[in-house]
């Protein structure tokens, strides 16, 4: 093993107890933080990398995309801000030119956009299924994906497909379809929403992951109150994500649960909906996330740098606030987060924070400050990614 002594740290955001430390450094060894501190009293390393007076945060942690489809829908969303009402039927556009897409075309489509997160310091990565809505291109996303991504979401049920019934088609995302993307996949997830699936057939949907050992996600909340929160809560879902339109009980139900509020506002700027209240979950004491959402209709950016810049902006958090809900909060909603040495609950390196034992995922700003993230709103901020202590994009 070699380490690697990263100094020359303005502000280190460690996203821990240990706090912003200022003049700092760390020591990277086998892809983990070995040790952080001061730079003063930093140990001798192998190597030493000199980030030239930048501040460094852990890597942002996206724990909510669709990474593969193929397809163009700017004519939609230039409708849209024209005037028009997003519905959940403009998945079908994206299904199509996903189900004639070969698998080389998707596979560089992804690991384009896997390079485009990186130049903006994300380093984890959630990504789901659910532009191919049969079982043979839900299961070559589910590979696809799985070559590349740790967090892989089965999301066949993300739209009843156009002439479909809708019975039919969720009993085939509880059979054929859950049976044959299972070994690709951690994760299920369900379009709980008017246009998308009932309350009953989101249960059922879930409850089929769920035997079959995955972990649970639903989108929830989205387009008007409903069901979606509630039923996350009740299958112990790791999180709900949207949350647009909360009533007080929703509000109250996921402050008492482990259940994680992902906030995406991207996607609530492009659609012109309400943005989802993060102040007011992270006042009641709920667990809150800050994810991209990437996909090709409602949020075709994978850049977690205007995601929290809006959060700071827009949502009214505080920068503090808004890159823990985009680092340990997009971990603890893919269950990545340190409850000790570094490490999550599986032994495996924790994401999201900067602590001895965490995985070595470091965003290194083009700046010494972080508050330049919404002081400096839509500037290219990021200088370089490392991904477990390795370099995956530098300015």
């Amino acid at each position: 093993m070699t380490s690697t002594l990263f100094t020359g740290i303005s502000e280190l955001r460690t996203v821990s107890d240990l706090g912003t430390l200022s003049d700092a450094a760390l020591v990277v060894e086998d892809g983990r933080i070995a040790w952080v501190g001061k730079a003063a009293d930093a140990p001798a390393a192998d190597s030493v990398e000199d980030l030239g007076e930048r501040a460094v945060l852990p890597g942002w942690v996206d724990s909510h995309s669709h990474m593969i489809f193929d397809g163009d829908r700017s004519a939609e969303f230039e409708a849209r801000m024209s005037g028009g009402d997003y519905a959940a039927g403009g998945i079908a556009v994206t299904m199509e030119a996903t189900r004639s897409a070969s698998a080389e075309k998707l596979e560089e489509l992804l690991l384009e956009r896997i390079a485009a997160a990186h130049a903006g310091g994300t380093t984890s990565l959630e990504t789901k299924t659910g532009y191919g809505l049969d079982v043979e291109s839900e299961t070559q996303a589910a590979q696809i994906a799985s070559k590349h991504i740790g967090d892989v979401t089965f999301l066949g049920a993300h739209l009843v497909p156009p002439g479909a019934d809708a019975e039919e088609y969720t009993e085939l995302v509880v059979g054929p379809m859950l049976e044959s993307v299972r070994p690709h996949v951690q994760w299920i997830d369900v379009f709980c929403e008017r246009g998308a699936f009932t309350e009953e057939q989101s249960r059922r949907v879930l409850e089929a992951g769920k035997a079959a050992g995955l972990g649970v996600r639903v989108h929830g909340n989205q387009l008007g109150e409903g069901p979606g929160v509630q039923l996350a809560v009740d299958l112990g879902a790791a999180s709900v994500d949207h949350v647009n339109f909360l009533s007080d009980e929703d509000v109250a139900v996921l402050a008492g649960s482990d259940t994680v509020a992902t906030v995406l506002p991207a996607c609530d700027l492009s659609t012109r909906m309400p943005l989802a209240p993060a102040r007011r979950l992270l006042d009641a004491g709920a667990h809150v996330a800050i994810a991209s959402n990437l996909n090709p209709g409602t949020s075709y950016t994978s850049s977690m740098n205007y995601c929290v810049t809006t959060a700071v902006l827009q949502q009214h958090l505080s920068l503090d606030e808004a890159i823990a809900a985009a680092t340990v909060g997009g971990a603890r909603a893919l269950r990545r987060q340190d409850v000790g040495n570094g490490l999550d609950a599986q032994g495996r390196p924790a994401k999201g924070s900067l602590v001895v034992g965490a995985a070595a995922d470091l965003h290194v700003l083009d700046t010494a400050n972080a508050i330049d993230l919404a002081y400096r709103p839509g500037m290219p901020l990021t200088w370089r990614t490392w991904v477990g202590g390795q370099l995956v994009y530098s300015a």
